[in-house]
């Protein structure tokens, strides 16, 4: 039976993270049967792989560069035509994965995104990621996307058709918002909603990794003077 929708999970040595996530996917209000999950791993060097096989119903080493080559890989191994994707180190609420194939099932929608919530439940976090939220919401009626690859997804074939993630180091999970809209309806719900990390953040300090992060998206998306997708983490 062909997959009501895959969800595609980028990896790269998680196994602090991975398996929370996975639970959570696994705990969702579609019955487990109905829908697939795709674990794609950047050749981890811990048991990322291995955790994430007692999950997932397919794992697997990816072929093209970076996360967005990464997700590129999962959405094109997906047996469903609808496909979502998300972060290794997010958790999933109970009804996230039914809302993203209603959302797709809309008539004309081709790609569908929405908020993120700390899990590190500080004021600060709190505080950082519901201006985020605010600037998603007023951004969606300007006609200005601001997808995040952990709470986004897509027709499979609209997604081919517009020619899938850049392989860059940043800004892949937002660009690729400007070239869907060419293929149809970009739907953002903001009662899609995931527990998102801010480790990175955290780690770094929220100006230094925005700053960062603003850097290598102006330089097209790559930059000799920053790694940011490609950082281990604490």
């Amino acid at each position: 039976m062909t997959p009501a929708i895959s969800v595609v999970v980028p990896t790269y040595n998680e196994e602090a993270s991975v398996e929370r996530c996975l639970a959570s996917l696994a705990d969702q209000t579609l019955p487990r049967d109905e829908y697939e999950v795709i674990v794609v791993d950047g050749d981890s060097a811990d048991r990322t792989r291995e955790i994430a096989a007692g999950y997932a119903d397919r794992v697997f080493v990816q072929s093209s560069p970076k996360v967005g080559g990464a997700r590129n890989d999962g959405v094109l191994a997906a047996a469903s035509p609808l496909v979502a994707t998300t972060d290794a180190d997010c958790v999933l609420p109970r009804g996230w994965v039914e809302r993203v194939r209603d959302d797709l099932l809309r008539e004309g929608v081709v790609m569908v995104y929405g908020t993120v919530e700390p899990i590190e439940d500080t004021i600060g976090n709190r505080l950082s990621l519901g201006l985020a939220n605010l600037g998603s919401a007023a951004g969606s009626r300007l006609g200005f996307h601001y997808t995040l690859g952990c709470n986004s997804a897509f027709r499979k074939d609209a997604f081919v058709r517009a020619g899938m993630y850049r392989t860059v180091d940043a800004g892949d999970d937002l660009e690729i918002a400007r070239r869907m809209v060419r293929e149809g309806r970009v739907l953002f719900d903001p009662r899609l909603r995931v527990g998102f990390s801010m480790r990175r953040y955290e780690q770094f300090g929220t100006i230094r990794s925005l700053y960062q992060w603003l850097y290598i998206v102006r330089k097209g998306g790559e930059s000799q003077k920053y790694t940011y997708s490609r950082r281990e983490y604490k």
